[in-house]
C-alpha cells in the first residue's frame, strides 16, 4: 500500500508542476522577458528554459538541502532527465512527422552540448562535486549566452535558438476526445484545473506577473519536495538505488511536458523546432539546472559527495553516445527526421531502463 500512495504522491507532483509551468508561469517569465527588453534568444535561453526546468531545478535544490534525502537523486533526475529528451522527445518528434531540419542550431547547440556532457563527465569521475565545478557549469552557460548572442549578430541572422514552446499543451491534446483515459483524467484533474483558473492569467492581467511569478515557484517546490521524499521512500521500500528512481522514473516524470509540446508542434509540420529544442534545453539542464544547485550548496556546506557515480557515469557515458547517434543519423539523412530514427532512438531508451533495473548500469 505504501508503494502504491508514494507512486500516486510522485504522479499527482508531476501533473501539479505540468499544469503550473503551462497554464501561469511560463506566461509571467514572456512578460518578465518583455519587460527586460530580452532579445528572443536571450530570453529563450535564460527565463523561459528556466520555467521548462524549473521543476529539474526545485529536485536537485531538494535532494541537496532536505534532511534525509539523496544527492543522487539530483543528480540522477537531471541526468537521466537529458537522456529522455535526445531518445525519447526527440524520437517521438520524428515519428509524429517527417521533417527538414535547418542544421546549423543543430551542430552549434549539439557541439555545445557534447562539450557539457563530457565536462559533467569528469566531475562526476570522484563521486564528489565541488565549489570549483559548480561554478565552472554555470560560468560555461555565461559563456554559451554570449556565444549565442555572437552568433545571432553576424554569423546567422536568421537562425534562431531552439525556442521554448509557448503553447499550452497537456496530456489531454494528445488523447482523442472521446477515449475512456481521456474521460477519466479528466475527472481526476479537474480540481487542479480550476484551483489554477483562480489565479489571474499574467497573460491578460499583467499586473500580476510578479505575484503569480512568486506563486508558481511556490508551488513548484512544493511538489518538488513531496516527489523528492515519495522517490526516496519508493527506493527504500522496493530495494533499488535512489539514482535508479531518479534516472528513470523522476527524470521521466519531469520531462513529460517537453515530450508532449515535442510531439504535438511536430505533428503541425515544426520538427525542427521540437528537435532543437530537446537539445538546446538540455544545455539548460546540465550547465544550470545541475550547476546552479552544487553552486548554492558547495559555497554553503561545502563538497557534495556520495552522488552515486556508477550509475551516473554509466548515464552520462550513454547520453554523449546517443546525442553522436542522433547528430551522426541527422548528418546522413541530410538533416531529415525520419520514423527510423525515432522508433530506433525510442527503443535505446526502453533497454537502457530496463538496464538500468536490471543493474547493468553500474561499472
Amino acid at each position: 500500500m505504501e508503494i502504491v500512495i508514494d507512486v500516486a504522491i510522485i504522479l499527482f507532483s508531476f501533473y501539479l508542476m505540468s499544469e503550473i509551468v503551462d497554464a501561469l508561469f511560463i506566461k509571467s517569465l514572456d512578460n518578465i522577458a518583455a519587460q527586460l527588453k530580452l532579445s528572443e534568444s536571450v530570453s529563450g535561453a535564460t527565463l523561459l528554459a528556466f520555467g521548462t526546468s524549473a521543476p529539474e531545478i526545485a529536485t536537485a535544490l531538494f535532494a541537496l538541502f532536505l534532511t534525509g534525502a539523496h544527492p543522487a537523486t539530483g543528480v540522477g533526475t537531471i541526468v537521466g532527465s537529458a537522456i529522455f529528451q535526445i531518445l525519447v522527445v526527440i524520437g517521438f518528434a520524428c515519428i509524429a512527422n517527417r521533417s527538414k531540419l535547418n542544421w546549423k542550431p543543430i551542430l552549434r547547440d549539439s557541439s555545445f552540448y557534447a562539450f557539457s556532457v563530457v565536462l559533467l563527465l569528469l566531475f562526476v569521475q570522484d563521486n564528489k562535486l565541488t565549489l570549483l565545478e559548480g561554478g565552472i557549469l554555470v560560468g560555461c552557460y555565461v559563456f554559451y549566452l554570449l556565444f549565442l548572442n555572437l552568433w545571432m549578430k553576424y554569423i546567422d541572422n536568421e537562425a534562431k535558438q531552439a525556442e521554448e514552446i509557448k503553447e499550452e499543451y497537456a496530456i489531454e491534446d494528445v488523447l482523442p476526445q472521446k477515449s475512456t483515459l481521456r474521460k477519466v483524467l479528466d475527472i481526476i484533474t479537474t480540481p487542479i484545473r480550476l484551483l489554477i483558473r483562480l489565479v489571474p492569467n499574467p497573460e491578460k492581467r499583467p499586473a500580476w506577473t510578479y505575484p503569480v511569478f512568486i506563486l508558481c515557484l511556490g508551488v513548484i517546490a512544493l511538489a518538488s519536495y513531496w516527489m523528492v521524499m515519495a522517490a526516496e521512500r519508493l527506493a527504500l521500500l522496493i530495494g533499488i538505488p535512489t539514482e535508479i528512481i531518479a534516472l528513470t522514473i523522476l527524470a521521466g516524470g519531469t520531462s513529460m511536458p517537453e515530450i508532449i509540446s515535442s510531439y504535438i508542434v511536430s505533428k503541425q509540420g515544426r520538427g525542427d523546432m521540437a528537435i532543437a529544442n530537446a537539445i538546446g534545453s538540455n544545455i539548460f539542464d546540465i550547465l544550470m539546472s545541475l550547476g546552479l544547485p552544487v553552486l548554492i550548496y558547495t559555497s554553503l556546506h561545502g563538497d557534495i559527495s556520495n552522488i552515486g557515480s556508477a550509475n551516473i557515469i554509466s548515464s552520462v557515458v550513454l547520453l554523449f553516445a546517443s546525442l553522436l547517434l542522433v547528430v551522426l543519423a541527422f548528418v546522413f539523412s541530410r538533416f531529415y527526421a525520419t520514423r527510423l530514427l525515432g522508433y530506433s532512438l525510442i527503443a535505446i531508451y526502453i533497454a537502457y531502463v530496463w538496464g538500468a533495473y536490471a543493474g547493468w548500469l553500474e561499472i
